[in-house]
């Protein structure tokens, strides 16, 4: 998990880089390059960067899951560190009781159509 918020964070970085120089934006998504059809997450990366400027409504616009991938990226490196500080593995533990609790067929079939949902609508908007 440290891994994946430090590449994020780079990630973010280079697109706050690229953003400022006016360049064309670096795309990434595998999905849309070899279909040219965009998957549900297109978009975070400018999703968040408007979350960044406090452009909350034109992130939703961009990709809904911006906002939980935000979210993500700033709880998580705190929740590392006290891990580590403290010497618990709360995170560990909260990972794996998530994972039982979202396979519930109750939980999983709303996620996955919320998922649907928003694919559907990355499409429609021609990300």
């Amino acid at each position: 998990m440290i891994i994946a918020c430090i590449a994020g964070y780079i990630w973010l970085y280079v697109g706050l880089s690229s953003e400022q120089s006016m360049s064309k934006p670096i795309e990434v998504c595998l999905v849309k390059h070899f279909t040219n059809i965009p998957c549900p997450s297109c978009g975070s990366t400018r999703s968040i960067l408007s979350l960044t400027k406090g452009n909350f409504i034109q992130a939703f616009n961009i990709n809904p899951l911006g906002f939980l991938i935000a979210i993500i990226m700033f709880l998580l490196p705190l929740w590392i560190i006290s891990d580590i500080t403290a010497k618990r593995n709360t995170l560990f533990n909260f990972y794996q009781n998530a994972e039982t609790y979202l396979r519930r067929p109750q939980l999983a079939i709303p996620l996955v159509l919320i998922v649907i949902i928003n694919w559907i609508w990355n499409i429609t908007k021609g990300l």
